[in-house]
């Protein structure tokens, strides 16, 4: 909460760089609209894909992974689970499933945290409760020391806390001095920085994030997921938290670094959901588009697993046949023979 407290005070200037960010978001907003009022069918294609793909890189994100022919069945099944992997990418289904619900009238507040670390962490014996002893997060060095990358808010602190953090998110959104994006990102690495579970902050966080975006009327999330954006710049996203972080717990760090991530996070989002409307051009070609737009994506060489893992909402049956048909048209070219071969866009030369 020293973020939320820093800005509390108000804010003399905004960087440049947050207010471009500020201006293009509240022109994607505008887009909104248009885009989600288009054909059910594309939308549902898209809303099924986020969906795998939020529950996944978030996890994965934190080490917790399965096997990838699985991933359907985990996420849209009602089997048996294998193991405690599958059980938190599946209670992450769920939570998103309750956002995605419930995103406009559940509050943000300490209870909903609560219920949205249970969901997540499942079975855990702690599923729901703040940390019984302080924890600091670690940093893994290459040569196998390890070092304390930043000391979190001590368990004896942490409900004072997280109490006083959900207060000044709802008086920042009442006053309304601050931009209530950047006061989303600001409690969003106050809630990092406090660290109130023993394991499950960063998944909680991001779920946070998707909540409190909703109720702001920034939906993208629901198309796009804001997980695997994440995932794909998790190098900057540990950079600017480290960096963001240094002095918070004296008020005097620098919180715009880890703002403009979000919202780099959250630009990047809907810049790809108006490229996803405008491929999908018919509903019944819509997954095939999906995977044609995967391809495009690609800079280079790329494999099938590289595609699935780009397209987990469809099948790799599916995946396989447009494949074979942009090869009959001469639009990519396969480079080797088997599963495991290469391919890439016809034109293009290998690096």
């Amino acid at each position: 909460m020293k973020t939320l407290q820093q800005f509390a005070l108000g804010i003399e200037t905004i960087p440049a760089t947050t207010s471009w960010y500020l201006a293009d978001l509240g022109e994607a907003r505008g887009k909104q609209e248009p885009f989600t009022r288009q054909s059910p069918q594309k939308l549902k294609v898209l809303r099924e894909n986020a969906l795998i793909e939020s529950a996944v890189s978030s996890n994965r994100i934190e080490g917790v992974e399965a096997d990838q022919a699985r991933i359907a069945t985990i996420v849209f099944g009602k089997g048996r689970l294998r193991d405690r992997n599958e059980e938190e990418i599946r209670g992450y289904r769920n939570a998103l499933g309750v956002i995605h619900e419930k995103g406009i009238s559940l509050p943000v507040s300490e209870e909903t945290i609560r219920r949205l670390h249970r969901l997540v962490r499942g079975e855990s014996w702690d599923a729901g409760h703040y940390k019984d002893r302080d924890s600091d997060i670690i940093e893994k060095l290459a040569d196998g020391r390890q070092r304390v990358r930043f000391t979190t808010v001590t368990a004896a602190e942490t409900p004072a806390y997280m109490n006083e953090m959900i207060r000044l998110w709802t008086d920042g959104l009442r006053e309304r001095r601050v931009h209530p994006l950047v006061l989303s990102a600001a409690m969003n690495l106050d809630f990092l920085c406090i660290h109130p579970f023993r394991d499950g902050n960063g998944r909680v966080s991001r779920l946070l994030l998707l909540l409190q975006c909703y109720q702001l009327g920034f939906e993208v999330g629901r198309y796009v997921s804001l997980e695997r954006v994440i995932e794909e710049n998790k190098e900057r996203y540990y950079e600017t938290l480290k960096h963001s972080s240094q002095g918070w717990h004296e008020g005097r760090h620098d919180p715009w670094p880890y703002v403009n991530y979000v919202l780099f996070v959250l630009k990047t989002a809907y810049a790809e959901l108006e490229q996803r409307m405008t491929q999908l051009k018919s509903p019944r070609g819509a997954k095939t588009a999906l995977v044609e737009a995967a391809i495009d994506a690609f800079p280079g060489v790329f494999s099938l697993n590289d595609l699935a893992r780009a397209c987990p909402g469809v099948s790799r049956d599916m995946v396989r046949r447009v494949l074979r048909n942009l090869q009959k048209a001469k639009e990519v070219v396969c480079l080797g023979r088997g599963p495991g071969a290469s391919w890439r866009k016809e034109g293009i030369t290998p690096k």
